[in-house]
């Protein structure tokens, strides 16, 4: 049997305010191209396929054109619910869907039945083990610990019972949780219990392959343990990731082969740190004038208008940030008694600009400084003050 192992669609997803659905679509184009090309007779999807619980109209419009596609297909599809999901609301109609090749399973109660499929060696089992709330299951399940640990382990023992009554067939097994020994990026949400989020790769010994969604890079645990990550990056951390879907050949006692099927990218990251003259002229960087663009400026003064002059040269610029060699306000010196308030503000205004400010300038900020005291008489004096620093910075 042959196994395409996807997972976190995400569909609906922004990237920094930029919609991402358009390049999704290209990658159910790539999806449905995979599953002819390499002849694939299942498609697991581990989880998140939506972004939000409530997804928008047209990301539930490309989830129903993807599904579509698929059950249409040579392949059989069997997908699950993950944490940004609503299990409620992506498990409608799930047993009416069935009938067309393509299982949805978001009940927790039913982690210990299998889909049962066919291949040339005999039965496969597979068992879609949706996103499991710890606070949701506890108190059904009797589970004796808080945990993901707990929740994951009842889930897999209840797999293992129904197993063992079928007498070894093989197994394939879709959980979206935090497995450990692989590394987290900063786009998928935290789902910590009590300070806890992993769960031990050991819950999944003996399965004959595990599908695991989640993490948004790609991992190899073990040889029957991986995740396939996003198919398209949600963060910048992502930049290096090689993403994509696994194909998983499944031989009469287990996995016989095991490739990674790169994902087109529509548009590729970067992250550019440097001074912004550097960044505008380098001609090295005339690769990533079409990317998605992450700058750090490191020039001593802050350019104006550093993010359209930017844009002019790598026009989906989306983040601009700024690594400061001055001081900031809380580093600067104060504990000189002959140093006046007003002397260390003008320090700062110094520091920030480049330049120290005029004596007219001098002048407003030693009423700023004065207009902070208690005084009613002089309060009057901070709107004034107000007035300038708009004008200053």
């Amino acid at each position: 049997m042959r196994i395409l192992h996807t997972s976190d669609w995400h569909l609906g997803r922004s990237f920094h305010r930029e919609g991402m659905l358009s390049h999704q679509a290209v990658f159910v184009d790539h999806l449905l191209e995979v599953v002819e090309r390499e002849r694939v007779d299942l498609v697991v999807v581990s989880g998140d396929v939506y972004d939000r619980a409530l997804p928008q109209v047209d990301a539930v419009r490309l989830a129903s054109e993807a599904l579509a596609r698929l059950a249409a297909s040579r392949a059989r599809v069997v997908l699950t619910s993950g944490n940004h999901d609503s299990a409620h609301r992506l498990g409608f109609g799930s047993e009416l869907i069935d009938a067309a090749g393509v299982f949805i399973r978001t009940d927790a109660a039913r982690v210990g039945t299998p889909i049962l499929l066919e291949d040339e060696h005999g039965p496969v089992a597979v068992y879609g083990l949706p996103y499991l709330d710890p606070d949701t299951v506890r108190e059904p399940w009797g589970l004796s610990a808080r945990s993901h640990a707990a929740a994951l382990g009842e889930a897999m023992r209840r797999v293992r019972d129904d197993l063992d009554r079928r007498g070894g067939a093989r197994s394939v097994v879709l959980a979206h949780a935090f497995v450990a020994g692989a590394e987290p990026s900063d786009s998928e949400r935290d789902i910590s219990v009590g300070g806890v989020s992993m769960v031990p790769t050991s819950l999944f010994d003996g399965i004959s392959y595990a599908a695991l969604g989640h993490l948004h890079g790609r991992h190899t645990l073990t040889d029957t343990v991986r995740y396939s990550g996003s198919p398209l990056a949600y963060s910048f951390s992502e930049a290096t990731h090689r993403k994509g879907s696994w194909l998983v050949d499944l031989g009469p006692s287990g996995v016989s082969a095991a490739e990674f099927v790169d994902a087109p990218v529509p548009r590729p990251l970067a992250r550019l740190r440097g001074e912004l003259e550097t960044l505008l002229t380098d001609p090295a960087l005339a690769a990533h004038e079409s990317s998605w663009v992450h700058v750090t400026l490191t020039d001593t003064v802050r350019p104006l208008q550093a993010m359209e002059r930017l844009r002019r040269r790598f026009p989906h610029t989306l983040v601009l940030g700024f690594e400061s060699t001055v001081p900031v306000i809380g580093s600067l010196p104060s504990t000189d008694p002959t140093r006046r308030d007003v002397d260390l503000v003008a320090e700062f205004v110094t520091e920030l600009r480049g330049s120290a400010p005029s004596e007219e300038e001098l002048a407003l900020l030693g009423q700023a400084v004065d207009a902070c005291c208690e005084d009613p008489e002089v309060d009057m004096l901070l709107g004034e003050a107000e007035e300038f620093a708009e004008v200053l910075f």
